[in-house]
This record gives structure tokens, C-alpha cells and sequence, in this order.
């Protein structure tokens, strides 16, 4: 039993203790249908369910209705109460608790009870019987203590039975019928548009128009899918939320439960890529699902008529100036908030999961070149981003092969956006839906007091930081715990789907530290930001971090070009918006790569990467570069901060640091950056001031 239900429940218990002659009659909050929740009871051998019903009675007589098992193999026992008394009249032979169990009932029996009440959300139910054994009979003294959250939709169940000079108790929870009833559909892993791309499409563009009206349709996404949690997610929705999902295998299933949600369907041309994004734009407009051609006796057997059919319909027209007039003709209907780059794979393959969020919020779709070279799809990107109002979101990604992340990115922060990607990020639809459990706090896991001193010795100091955000990775793959590690924290999703976070940050060990990033309040180049808005983005950052209990901040910068031919480092002016905009940071981190600007302002550093851990590189060679950074940096204490590529695995990283010898020390990166503000042997450095 989870701890927060065990307090919840000893609070309650605490108040039927205390009461006193209440009139027994079943709280009106606890009539209806009540289901079981496995993943929260005692399990319940062969029949495995159980459905509790609450009935109000004519006069003054009340139901309860226990139903267990499905199907065929069910036993009901149902209780009277009237005033203070109960009555049970035993069906059969059946230990419903456990038929394996070699216990039979009193069959034929009636045996009385007493209720009492404790509070509107409470009561408790007790009553002895005989039962047979296979050495006689036994007298079982049981209570049954029933208690509902607070917000009535979750049922505590609470059994009790003494055998003489032992007690045995069981534990239900179950839910309201209807709470949290959710349907799962698992997809298959081929993208291609040879292969499934074509039902993959209708399924997101479905998923995003269910969603609409609450947490409804959920996808199970591949094992090695970027965003590798799906499969976790659903197992901590089942156990912390209350959910229960329903598989579904099949359209005619999903036409039947959802086709009151859908006004037609747009069909689009596979032999024009530009068509993908018009139709998922048209999706969220006109409230339609995105199909092929193949597709479309699928829909018409559903009732589905038709809302658009964009094939063949451009010619030759390039696709800037196709994106140019749909958006001209639908900026009524789409949003004005937000865009979305339907990017990434392109061609024989395209993974546009981020497509339900896009269509539940009418977003509009693209995937124009952000390469300046590309003159005119990069001068209407540049149009459709000015569209959005400074704070505004991008998201998805950019395409491979047309234009570069930092184009993409740089573009993007000239107009003051924020980008949220990747292309492939499952399930947004449904997870925007579920709120923050009651009273939840986000606690880090500090090592450091802000005010604090801490001295270093002479020493390498190493600190570990995983690269892109949260659920990118190495962090449900083994070893996470073992050793300090840093995570990225996705800031927005506070806003955007907050039971993400608190699925971390509830998972989180206490070497597992998070820090805020990236740049600003979501992916963006600081130098690239117009001085007029800069200030303010970077006040909702701080803002982001104060609720998420972050105390240290990363910047990373490409707008200048990247590793090799480019500088990823920051100004002088730019550093200083940082320390002045997020007052109580301990310090900040710079780069992805290597990056080359250090200053350190009243015991508060900026360190930026010194290693850079390619998931290519193999663990000796990563010992001997962290070894030569060691002998080239002399003076002690060396801070050397290294950037974890995310397809790295923790395993691997605990071996890289335990051939380092015991010159090097592994710590937590608050520690790390209060040491190296106590003793800053770097050398401070800014852009603007060359080598």
C-alpha cells in the first residue's frame, strides 16, 4: 500500500473511532457503481473482480451488492441496512475472499451486523459468523470499513476478519463507474509510407479529437520509441491514478465508442508529403480524421463523409506558397498560440506523434526549411512565426535533411518562442488532462544549502549531466540511482501535461538530481532573443523553476553554429540577464559540447562542459580524455563538468568513472557548482572577449 493511502486512510480511521451514535443509513456519496482496481487491492484468486453497488432502498432499507468475478463465474452477496442493523442472507458455499482457500460459508444462513457512521465519507460495517473447516467450525469476528476520497470518486475498502488469536485483513480500492475509464491502443512500429504511415495517421488524428473531451484514448508506442516511458506511464496512471484501460485491437471498436466525436474525413496524397500537414491542420478545424485514399471505405463503413480531399490538387505549386495560402485561409480557425513543425524523419518515413496534441488544440501543421538558404520557405517560416505572439509555442521538430536544429531553433527565438520538441512526443492529448495529485509538492533532491560553504580539496572534481530532457534515455534503463546524476527537466510541462513531472520526480532517487533548461522557459537561443524579450522569458523560467524547486540553471546557445564550425559560448551582457533574472540560482551550466565561457559572481559559477560522452565512444577511450583533461588542467581543484549523451546508459557511465582512480571524485552537480564558486581555478571567459 502506497504511503499517501495509508495516511488517508489512518486519518479517516482515526474519525470512526471518535464518532458517536450517528444515524446509520449509507451517505448519499457513496450510491452508484464502484469497480475494482487491482493494481491498488488485495488480489482476488480465480474470479479477479469485484464490483461493489450501493442502492438506496424504499423506506429505510439500503443495498449493498458485492459481485465477484466476471463472466460465468460470479458470487453475489448482498446486505440490507436498516437504521443501525445489517442483514446478510449467504448465497452459497463460497470464500469469495479466497476460493483457494479450503473455507466454505454458512450457506442458507442469515446473519446479522451493525453500522456505523462516522462522517458523510465513511462508515463501518461488523459482523461474526461460522464458517466450516475442514476440522470443524471457526467464528470469524470481520469489519468492513468503506471510505471515499475526497473528491468521491475513489473507494477504500477495508476488511478485517479475527480468527481467534489472528487477523487476517484485505484491501480493496475501487472507483466510481465511468472515473477514469480510458481505452489503449498499441501501435506497431512501422512509419513508413509503404507500410502502416496510413493508419498511424488516422489513429493520431483520432487520438487528438477524442482527447478533447478529457483523458480517453492512449497509445502504447514501441520499445525503443524516443520517448521510451509510454508503457511506464500507463502502469503509473493504473496504480497512482485510478485509471483502468481497455484494449482496443480494431477501427470498427474505435468507430463504435468515438464516432459522436468526428465530422468527417480528409483524405491525403501520399505522392505529395505538403498534403500530411495541410490534413492534420484541416483535422483540428473541421473536426476530421486524416486518411488515405486506402483508407477512406474504412471511414465511409463508419459514417464518415467526406471534408476535404487535397490529392492532386497542387501541381507544381511550391510547397512555401501552398503553406502561405492555407494558412492565410485557416488562421481564423487555428490556433494563435502555437505551431507545429511536423519535422524529423522525412520521406519513405515520418513519426509525427506530436500530430494529437497539434489536432486536439487546432494548431496548424508544417515542415518548411528554417535554412536561410533556403530562401523561400525559410521567408514564409519566418512569416508564419511572427504570426505567434511573443511566449508563443513551436512544436515538434525540424526536418532532417532540410535544415539543421539550430537553424530551427535560432529562427524561432528572433521571434521570442519557445520550442518544445521532439516530433515524436506520445500522447499529449491525453496527459494534458491529468492534474497534479491533491496537495502535491515538487521536491528536489539538494545536497547543498544555498548559503552554505563548501571547501574543496585538491582534487578532479566530475559532476554528470544527462543531455535532452526527461524522457529521452537512460532514465527507466538500469543503473539510474547508483551515482550523482543530473536530468534536464522539461519545465513546461507544468503547463502543459504536470503528471509527467510528477511521475519523475515521485521516481526520483536521491542521487537523481534535476536542474531547469534550456536556455529559457523551453528550448531557445539566449543571443538570438531581441533584447526586449529576453528578460521576460527568462523571469517565466525562474518562475518555472521556484515551482519546480530547481536551484540550478543550463544554457545552451548554438544561434552561431555548433561544435566544430561555430561557438556555442555566451556574451558577457547575455550571462549577465541570467544571474540578474533568476536571483537565487545557485549557479548555471553552458553548452551541449564543449563550450569555453566560465565567470563565477559572489560564489555563484557559470562552468560550461568540458567532455562531451558520445554514446559511440567506447569506455577506455572515455577514461583516457578524461584522463588528458586532467594532466592539461593542473591546478587543483579541477571542476570537470561532462554532458552525457541520453543513448548512454548509467551502467556505462559508473564504469567510465571507476577506472578514473582516486584523484577523481563523483559528485552531485549543487555540490559541484558550490565548491567551484567557493575556489573558481578556471579562468573566466566571455564571448566577447576572443582567447
Amino acid at each position: 500500500m502506497s504511503r499517501k493511502i495509508l495516511l488517508f486512510f489512518l486519518g479517516v480511521m482515526t474519525g470512526i473511532l471518535t464518532a458517536v451514535g450517528l444515524k446509520a443509513q449509507i451517505p448519499s456519496s457513496f450510491l452508484g457503481e464502484w469497480r475494482w482496481i487491482p493494481a491498488q487491492s488485495t488480489s482476488i484468486p480465480l474470479m479477479n473482480e469485484l464490483r461493489i453497488s450501493f442502492r438506496e432502498g424504499v423506506n429505510t432499507t439500503d443495498t449493498i451488492f458485492f459481485i465477484w468475478g466476471k463472466s460465468d463465474r460470479t458470487h453475489h452477496d448482498t446486505l440490507l441496512i436498516s437504521g443501525r442493523h445489517c442483514s446478510w442472507k449467504v448465497p452459497d458455499r463460497v470464500f469469495p475472499y479466497n476460493v483457494f482457500l479450503g473455507l466454505r460459508m454458512p450457506a442458507g444462513s442469515e446473519i446479522p451486523g451493525r453500522v456505523t457512521l462516522a462522517a458523510p465519507d465513511s462508515f463501518l460495517l461488523s459482523r461474526h459468523y461460522q464458517i466450516f473447516t475442514s476440522q470443524g467450525e471457526a467464528t470469524l469476528q470481520e469489519t468492513s470499513t468503506f471510505v471515499l476520497s475526497h473528491d468521491h470518486h475513489v473507494l477504500k475498502v477495508r476488511i478485517s476478519q479475527s480468527r481467534g488469536d489472528s487477523i487476517r485483513v484485505y484491501h480493496y480500492l475501487l472507483k466510481k463507474k465511468g472515473f477514469r475509464e480510458a481505452y489503449a491502443v498499441r501501435l506497431t512500429d512501422d512509419w513508413s509510407l509503404q507500410g502502416d504511415l496510413d493508419v498511424q495517421v488516422l489513429l493520431l488524428s483520432l487520438q487528438g479529437l477524442v482527447n478533447r473531451q478529457g483523458p480517453r484514448l492512449y497509445f502504447l508506442y514501441p520499445d525503443d520509441w524516443d520517448y521510451r516511458y509510454t508503457g511506464d506511464i500507463l502502469h503509473y496512471l493504473e496504480k497512482e491514478k485510478f485509471f483502468t484501460f481497455s484494449s482496443l485491437k480494431t477501427f470498427d471498436q474505435l468507430f463504435s465508442l468515438f464516432r459522436d466525436d468526428l465530422k468527417g474525413y480528409v483524405i491525403w496524397d501520399k505522392k505529395h508529403p505538403v498534403t500530411l500537414d495541410l490534413a492534420f491542420t484541416l483535422a483540428g478545424c473541421r473536426e476530421a480524421v486524416v486518411v488515405s485514399e486506402e483508407l477512406v471505405p474504412l471511414v465511409e463503413r463508419a459514417g464518415l463523409s467526406l471534408v476535404a480531399d487535397l490529392r492532386g490538387r497542387f501541381g507544381s505549386m511550391p510547397d512555401a506558397m501552398i503553406y502561405k495560402a492555407f494558412h492565410d485561409s485557416l488562421s481564423s480557425c487555428c490556433s494563435g498560440k502555437m505551431i507545429v513543425w511536423l519535422g524529423g524523419e522525412h520521406g519513405q518515413v515520418r513519426k509525427p506523434a506530436i500530430a494529437d496534441w497539434g489536432v486536439m488544440n487546432k494548431a496548424f501543421f508544417t515542415d518548411l526549411s528554417t535554412d536561410p538558404k533556403d530562401t523561400l520557405e525559410y521567408h514564409i517560416a519566418d512569416r508564419l512565426l511572427a504570426s505567434l505572439p511573443p511566449m508563443g509555442m513551436v512544436f515538434g521538430w525540424h526536418v532532417y535533411g532540410k535544415d539543421k536544429e539550430r537553424d530551427y531553433v535560432r529562427l524561432a527565438s528572433r521571434h521570442g518562442l519557445r520550442v518544445e520538441g521532439l516530433h515524436t512526443l506520445p500522447n499529449m492529448s491525453f496527459l494534458h488532462h491529468i492534474p497534479l495529485e491533491k496537495d502535491f509538492v515538487f521536491r528536489n533532491h539538494h545536497h547543498v544549502q544555498p548559503k552554505g560553504h563548501y571547501h574543496p580539496q585538491r582534487k578532479v572534481y566530475i559532476s554528470c549531466v544527462q543531455t535532452d530532457c526527461l524522457g529521452l534515455g537512460a532514465w527507466n534503463q538500469p543503473g539510474r540511482g547508483e551515482i550523482p546524476y543530473a536530468w534536464e527537466v522539461t519545465m513546461n510541462w507544468y503547463h502543459l501535461a504536470p503528471v509527467l513531472l510528477e511521475y519523475f520526480y515521485s521516481q526520483a532517487t536521491g542521487n537523481d538530481y534535476f536542474i531547469g533548461s534550456l536556455s529559457g522557459p523551453g528550448y531557445m537561443y539566449p543571443k538570438a532573443v531581441p533584447d526586449t524579450l529576453l528578460g521576460a522569458l527568462l523571469d517565466s523560467a525562474w518562475q518555472l523553476m521556484q515551482v519546480l524547486d530547481l536551484n540550478v540553471f543550463e544554457i545552451m546557445d548554438y544561434s552561431e553554429g555548433a561544435t566544430l564550425e561555430g561557438n556555442t559560448d555566451l556574451t558577457r551582457e547575455v550571462v549577465d540577464q541570467y544571474y540578474q533574472h533568476m536571483p537565487e540560482a545557485i549557479g548555471f551550466i553552458n553548452g551541449y559540447a564543449p563550450a569555453f565561457t566560465f565567470t563565477s559572481k559572489k560564489g555563484r559559477p557559470l562552468v560550461s562542459y568540458d567532455y562531451y560522452l558520445d554514446p559511440g565512444r567506447s569506455v577506455g577511450e572515455a577514461v583516457e580524455d578524461l584522463r588528458e583533461l586532467a594532466s592539461l588542467n593542473r591546478k587543483r581543484p579541477y571542476f570537470l563538468l561532462i554532458h552525457v549523451r541520453q543513448w548512454n546508459n548509467i551502467d556505462k557511465v559508473t564504469r567510465i568513472l571507476d577506472e578514473l582512480g582516486q584523484d577523481f571524485e563523483v559528485v552531485p552537480l549543487d555540490l559541484f557548482l558550490k565548491m567551484a564558486g567557493e575556489k573558481p581555478t578556471f579562468r573566466e571567459r566571455f564571448l566577447d572577449d576572443g582567447l
